[in-house]
């Protein structure tokens, strides 16, 4: 694993600037001032450090539609592509007014109309108007999420490789499961196949739980530790160059019984209507449909989300169904897709995938075995 801050591909830098500036056009903005990392590295293709956890807003990534330019936030220039020339880099600054120096030095800052930001603090709020005096402020999420929810062929590759990283730390997981071991050495193993694999930030924050028999949503009660007769669920994801995979898959341990296969003769059913239900131009309703007819509750999940740069649109969900409803699938969309069922006194078995939206229906990217009839012994 190289030790270099590297910028993302050029050709994948560039492709996801069209989309961005195709929705600038749509939604008539001139420029975007963006706070949000997905966002900021949708834009710029720069990683950048110092950005775990929340924080509030701050003018990151400027982009100006008529001329193309950027203006990044970092104080080095490693990792940052040679279209963002140095002084067009900004350091950090505790006096908000002296960022909006910076902004009001930007070539066109004092005649843009619409300037889009994907989020606002009150302080932001009321400075940005001075750098911007005769723009009116704009959300520019819903254009950076239309932009963002189809993924571009060279998106796609990011997100294979990706899945590569998380499927081996599923296997390694799934090589550590047997009688004895505990949910914390099962996740123990996953995350060091991914730090293996170059990556060593997680995007899940479960690896291995054992399902509950007596609760439909809950892990297990007990110390943690794996016997004969659970079904233990083994997931891994991983963020790799600002991408998320994931992957999961539910593991029986023992000799399974006759109920256990039925489980997961149900959980079969259920991922061939989801997968069915996985058509350009159908309301990602159809997947919350899908449950209903296999005869399954839906789960207190998502049954699915967009994967990519972070947590991508849509996201479809018992609890969001109106929304559901609205949105339809579109060629292009990348989804993590989650098959759960249960059964009282035998536990859960949850299946979750990448799945890319096609001109003829669906291709599931995950390479990892389904784990049906051959469960653990």
């Amino acid at each position: 694993m190289g030790t270099e801050i590297e910028a993302d591909g050029r050709a994948l830098r560039f492709s996801r600037r069209e989309r961005a500036l195709a929705q600038m056009e749509a939604h008539d903005l001139d420029m975007l001032v963006l706070g949000r990392q997905a966002n900021v590295r949708y834009i710029s293709g720069a990683p950048q450090l110092w950005v775990v956890g929340t924080r509030p807003f701050g003018p990151i990534c400027e982009f100006v539609r008529a001329t193309g330019e950027i203006h990044l936030n970092s104080t080095w220039d490693e990792g940052i592509p040679e279209e963002i020339p140095h002084e067009n880099l900004y350091g950090f600054a505790w006096n908000p007014m002296t960022l909006i120096g910076i902004l009001q030095d930007i070539k066109g800052a004092d005649t843009v109309r619409r300037v889009g930001t994907d989020a606002l603090t009150p302080t932001f709020a009321k400075l940005l108007p001075m750098a911007f005096p005769k723009a009116e402020l704009i959300d520019a999420e819903p254009a950076m999420q239309a932009a963002r929810r189809i993924k571009t062929p060279e998106e796609v590759q990011a997100l294979r490789r990706a899945l590569v990283v998380a499927e081996e730390g599923l296997a390694a997981g799934v090589a550590a499961l047997g009688p004895g071991t505990t949910e914390n050495a099962l996740a123990g193993a996953v995350l060091e196949a991914e730090a293996a694999g170059g990556v060593s930030t997680p995007a899940t924050q479960d690896a291995a739980w054992v399902t509950s028999k007596e609760h439909p949503w809950r892990r297990a009660d007990g110390d943690g530790r794996v016997r004969d007769g659970d079904l233990v669920v083994v997931a891994a994801g991983v963020l790799a160059d600002g991408y998320v995979a994931e992957v999961a898959r539910t593991l029986y341990v023992g000799e399974p019984t006759d109920a256990v296969r039925a489980l997961y003769r149900r959980r079969d059913d259920l991922w061939r209507l989801l997968i069915e239900a996985c058509r350009p131009g159908s309301a990602t309703s159809a997947l919350l449909a899908a449950y209903h007819q296999a005869g399954e509750r839906l789960p207190a999940m998502p049954v699915a989300h967009g994967l990519g740069l972070g947590f991508d649109p849509p996201v479809v969900s018992p609890t969001l169904r109106a929304t559901a409803e609205a949105e339809v699938l579109e060629e292009g969309m990348v989804l993590a897709v989650t098959a759960y069922v249960w059964e009282e006194g035998v536990g859960g078995v949850l299946t979750r995938d990448a799945v890319l939206i096609t001109a003829d229906g669906a291709e599931v990217m995950s390479a990892a075995p389904a784990y049906g009839e051959a469960v653990h012994g």
